[in-house]
């Protein structure tokens, strides 16, 4: 009997060598660590966290370096572009426009249609580009976006910013719906609470006050389970402003306080001055 569980054991670890795939001789640590910095830093910039996010780019984009792997050097590129955009420095584009370069050079499609509507996304917030220009180059672009769903699902998002721009509101909505459907699905919470948020803005815009109040409380509700506290704090900031529009005052000052204490507990007291200015006497 324990001849048999020996031989049992031992076919067992016969076949799961035999299985384990060869080594190729590859090795792959600096890349793991960069793509790592990267995911990481992504989820900081949306907690609001710019500096920590922006620290751990620009490591990830010299590792990126070091490893020579130019895909990986585009996407760190586009993300630090971002972030530096998020705190209003003019650097950004130049983040951009090196990562169009290099898709250019190296003859990626996908890369490079991605890196232009990061540029029309910049261009169309900073006023430096038509809404229905920017509309026009996302749709001509987004066609080239195949594999990778979490750039396809920023084409809508900027798909929606020129739709809201331009007042259409629905087209606006719509747009955002796509992008949300893509975050849940693949459980990117905090770009999920972004669709929210943004959904609530187009809503509020279109006079759909009801409607605005509902998505700021699903934002809520995602920055809650990932404890997006600078998520938590717009969004409350947001409620109170779709309240105050109303004329419900007690529930703007609420909301508004619900933001400053927030704000208070980040560290941020510009923004928690700011929500003083609100308040609604």
């Amino acid at each position: 009997m324990k001849r048999n569980i020996v031989i049992f054991v031992t076919a067992i670890l016969f076949f799961s060598c035999s299985s384990l795939p060869k080594d190729t001789g590859d090795i792959n640590i600096i890349r793991k660590q960069a793509e790592k910095e990267h995911a990481v830093a992504n989820s900081e910039a949306g907690k609001g966290n710019y500096e920590i996010a922006k620290g751990l780019l620009e490591e990830c984009r010299r590792k990126a370096i070091l490893a020579d792997d130019w895909g990986l050097l585009i996407r760190c590129r586009l993300s630090l572009g971002n972030v530096l955009f998020s705190m209003g420095q003019d650097t950004a584009f130049s983040e951009w426009e090196k990562a169009v370069q290099l898709a250019q050079k190296y003859n990626n499609r996908e890369l490079l249609s991605v890196s232009k509507i990061y540029q029309a996304r910049g261009a169309l917030i900073s006023g430096k580009a038509q809404a229905q220009t920017v509309l026009d180059e996302v749709n001509r672009e987004a066609a080239n976006i195949k594999n990778d769903k979490l750039y396809l699902a920023f084409s809508w998002q900027v798909k929606g910013l020129a739709y809201r721009a331009l007042g259409s509101y629905k087209e606006a909505e719509n747009a955002f719906t796509q992008s949300l459907s893509i975050h849940e699905k693949a459980k990117y919470l905090d770009n999920a609470s972004y669709d929210w948020y943004t959904i609530a803005s187009i809503r509020s815009m279109s006079g759909d006050t009801q409607g605005a109040i509902k998505a700021l409380e699903e934002a809520i509700k995602l920055d809650r389970r990932i404890e997006n506290s600078w998520g938590l704090a717009a969004n409350w900031r947001a409620l109170g402003d779709i309240y105050r529009k109303t004329g419900n005052t007690q529930a703007a000052n609420e909301a508004y306080l619900r933001a400053k204490d927030i704000y208070t507990a980040l560290g941020n007291l510009k923004d928690a001055a700011e929500i003083d200015k609100r308040m609604v006497n």
